[in-house]
């Protein structure tokens, strides 16, 4: 990687005491899937550790069609379920936390951003949870991404006793056990993507002056090392490849139609959609839509999905 001069290599020099937990909370906030424990809904999944922690072509009348009745489900939505205050304390580019947003905005509901220092952790000391996503609705705690969205779904259908279907079920599960384990090794893949992704990360986490210099230069160095070792771990021999093939996997999953679920996303697609929306526009993201037939089902999905509408405090 390219030597870090003047300020940069004085301030990671003095720093040394502090790299080691920044190596540790950088790679939380990340791809990596350590920032959230096995769901329990799901059972035996990886038990995640640091080394070991955003389009194509929209249908043009499907579009329209979504978009109007996406407006129709949101205000049905909005009488079942209406909290007075939903708060979503997060790591920018957690892929468990974009699950969650993505189910959020999906479903039109309001919430508020806390971004949590990973360095300090002082905006959820007031929890026994240290792991993001953490979730108050009108102050009641939810943890563990697949058990918040399954909540939420819930509180806004209680009419339904929800047994997911066998082929929705599969692919949540795919996407906790296999396509975040891809994601990491592809947005450090080189020197130049790692300082690409920790300059997505530091521009949008909550990082002080020296903090994000620290972060941006070292936690690159060291995440380019981690994500080889990661490689190694999962079995992963072309990370691009991986990528690739986990795309058109996905693709052949839909069997021609605009979604999972159907007509309107599923569970699975917003899971899909929510891990991969941060990487869309780094140039793993790029490359991956450029080299698959994914664009297009990504394209309908930020359509009806719509921009991130949570509001940061």
């Amino acid at each position: 990687m390219r030597r870090v001069t003047g300020l940069a290599a004085r301030t990671i020099s003095s720093s040394i005491a502090v790299q080691p937990r920044l190596a540790q909370t950088t790679a939380m906030m990340t791809t990596i899937p350590s920032s959230e424990p096995p769901s329990p809904r799901f059972g035996g999944l990886p038990k995640p550790t640091f080394a070991g922690g955003v389009a194509g072509i929209v249908f043009f009348s499907a579009a329209a069609a979504s978009s109007i009745g996406q407006e129709v489900h949101a205000k049905d939505m909005a009488h079942k379920f209406n909290p007075k205050e939903v708060v979503l304390y997060q790591y920018e580019a957690c892929p468990f936390c974009n699950k969650v947003k993505a189910f959020l905005d999906f479903n039109k509901i309001p919430y508020k951003i806390v971004e949590v220092n990973p360095l300090f952790k002082k905006e959820i000391k007031w929890s026994d949870y240290k792991k993001v996503p953490i979730l108050t609705v009108d102050g009641e705690q939810l943890v563990d991404s697949s058990v918040i969205i399954d909540s939420l779904f819930q509180r806004m259908h209680p009419e339904i006793s929800k047994s997911e279907d066998d082929e929705e079920m599969k692919w949540r599960k795919w996407v906790d056990n296999h396509l975040v384990h891809i994601l990491s090794p592809n947005i450090y893949r080189s020197t130049s993507e790692a300082l690409e992704s920790f300059d997505y990360i530091t521009t949008h986490g909550n990082f002080g002056f020296t903090e994000r210099l620290v972060a941006k230069y070292a936690g690159a160095t060291a995440m380019y090392f981690v994500s080889k070792k990661l490689k190694k771990k999962y079995n992963i021999t072309d990370e691009r490849a991986a990528l690739y093939d986990a795309a058109e996997t996905w693709v052949d999953a839909l069997n021609g139609r605009p979604f999972l679920g159907g007509s309107r996303p599923n569970l699975a697609d917003l899971a899909v959609f929510g891990v991969l929306r941060p990487i869309r526009y780094l140039r793993s993201g790029k490359d991956m839509v450029d080299n698959t037939r994914i664009g297009e089902w990504f394209s309908r999905m930020e359509n009806t999905v719509g921009e991130p509408s949570g509001i940061k405090e």
